[in-house]
């Protein structure tokens, strides 16, 4: 497995793509320490408002949800 595989590397070039973007990721750490998965949520950096990962409920995204919203972002600029 190569290390653009790991969960970490992934958040770190996706926090990078959302950067460009105007965003932020945003994880549930409550969550994570009551052993279950966290969830994730996209916050747009001027308004503080949540732009993705809120329905049904808060930080309802997953990681691969994040990364096709993000993937579908970039390929809107080119």
């Amino acid at each position: 497995m190569s290390r653009k595989e790991f969960d970490a590397s992934r958040m770190r070039r996706m926090k990078r793509v959302a950067a460009r973007h105007g965003l932020t990721i945003l994880t549930a750490e409550k969550i994570k320490v009551l052993g279950q998965p966290g969830g994730h949520a996209l916050r747009d950096d001027e308004s503080f408002r949540i732009v993705y990962g809120d329905v049904p409920k808060p930080f309802s995204a997953s990681l691969d949800d994040i990364e096709s919203y993000l993937d579908q972002l970039e390929a809107g600029e080119e």
